[in-house]
């Protein structure tokens, strides 16, 4: 029996989103290419840059968006996962698409969808992030949107956006071991994962990592017919990279490969970006909790949000953390975090143990989160004093954290989905908690 879809409220919305959770379990495009075939092929619509990488692929969207947009470039903006509310992952001209836009784009995606595939098996329907980059797609292409900066979810070759077929530009942003029961369990196993979104005519720009990354990709390009033009060739140190509104020193190495892009973007023709321009773009960017500083006026202080979540990112956080116990010598550091994965957690909690005085353990939630007794079980050796906690004790009220006093400063990192809870706590809302499940289940 055909099923009958009417969203007229994001919560029916949610309840529907919960299902298609296991869902998509077989790794393949041929759903996206139907699904988004049957909808008019709205991927075709619009020129692309395509972006992937372990970490920095969000920031060095967010980057180009602001550069396209001050061009303007009438852009859109497909990233993942979101933080506080669904639509935030699908942008125009810098909105997030409202929730009337959103209940109306899913409805039509679903209706196709069930027609396409109601039949079929479970693993052979379409999974959330799927119904997702679908909808971007087609909300970009109904915006007449003249460009769409989007972000892979998972890995790149078998990533649903992959079915962009001639995107303005590719880019890299970073390759280090995460997700590796997925995307394989070597350096040059996850570059040749990311490598899968290099298309022939289109050049690739790289970030910073590690030489055998390097030389996959490299390989991929060469095979592609195409250039891969990397930031560390033409960026070597801190000094010589372009600055940012973006906190933390891992920023700089994004907006070297975000200026590096509107570089290529400029000289192949696609659109006119000037040097100028493009420096001034980057002093302008938002990206919430990636190093964000907050003021919390009640307690004299002031916190710093970060998502910091995998090994890469731990030893991005030790270097920020240093940097702010010698900018703040006076005050102590307070970190909370709470993480999803053990390899994760543990790099996190080995990275804290440094700088903090004592730290806050918390549970996103998430029903893969790490539960507190897991995280107790990983503090290293001479781990500073830890309590348990919860967010919204420690945040029960906008511009107020109930851990610190007026001689500290909380910095909270770990799961992306821990940075949504405290900044809905902190905006007085209360996140979504839509889950990405990107994998199959095992």
């Amino acid at each position: 029996m055909k099923r009958d879809f009417k969203f007229s409220t994001l919560a029916q919305l949610e309840a529907f989103l919960y299902e298609l959770r296991n869902r998509g379990s077989k790794y393949s495009l041929d759903r996206m290419f139907e699904l988004c075939s049957a909808l008019g092929n709205p991927q075709e619509k619009f020129l692309s840059v395509h972006v992937a990488g372990t970490n920095g692929k969000g920031s060095v969207c967010a980057m180009l968006e602001r550069m396209l947009s001050d061009a303007g470039v009438k852009c859109g903006m497909y990233t993942s996962p979101h933080l506080v509310y669904l639509g935030e992952r699908i942008k125009f001209c810098s909105n997030p698409v409202s929730k009337e836009e959103l209940l109306g784009l899913m409805q039509r995606v679903s209706e196709t969808a069930e027609e396409l595939f109601g039949s079929r098996g479970e693993a052979d329907k379409p999974s959330f992030f799927e119904y997702m980059t679908a909808a971007a797609f087609l909300y970009f292409a109904e915006k007449k949107a003249d460009f769409a900066v989007v972000e892979t979810g998972l890995g790149g070759r078998l990533d649903a956006t992959n079915i962009l077929k001639k995107p303005a530009l590719c880019a890299i942003t970073s390759i280090s071991l995460d997700h590796t029961e997925f995307l394989g369990d070597t350096i040059e196993k996850i570059a040749a994962e990311k490598a899968g979104i290099i298309k022939p005519g289109t050049d690739v720009v790289c970030g910073f990592m590690p030489c055998a990354a390097r030389a996959v990709i490299s390989a991929a390009a060469e095979r592609a017919g195409v250039r891969a033009v990397f930031a560390e060739d033409i960026f070597p140190d801190a000094s010589s990279m372009p600055q940012t509104s973006l906190g933390g020193f891992y920023q700089l190495k994004n907006s070297a490969t975000a200026l590096l892009c509107s570089r290529i973007l400029n000289e192949n023709g696609t659109v006119e970006i000037s040097e100028a321009a493009a420096l001034d773009s980057l002093k302008k960017v938002s990206w919430p909790a990636r190093w964000q500083r907050i003021d919390l006026p009640e307690n004299g202080s002031f916190m710093i949000l970060d998502a910091s979540h995998n090994i890469e990112g731990a030893e991005e956080l030790a270097r920020n953390l240093d940097e702010l116990a010698r900018k703040y010598p006076d005050k102590k550091i307070v970190v909370s975090v709470g993480s999803l994965e053990s390899g994760r957690a543990k790099a996190l909690l080995k990275a804290v143990g440094k700088y903090a005085s004592r730290v806050v353990l918390l549970v996103p939630e998430n029903p893969r989160a790490l539960p507190f007794e897991k995280l107790e079980s990983l503090l290293p050796e001479n781990f500073p004093p830890h309590k348990r906690g919860k967010v919204k004790e420690m945040f029960p009220r906008p511009g107020f954290c109930s851990e610190i006093g007026s001689g500290e400063i909380l910095v909270s990192t770990g799961s992306i989905y821990l940075a949504g809870e405290i900044l809905a706590a902190l905006r007085g809302q209360e996140a979504d908690n839509l889950c990405d499940i990107l994998r199959p289940e095992k």
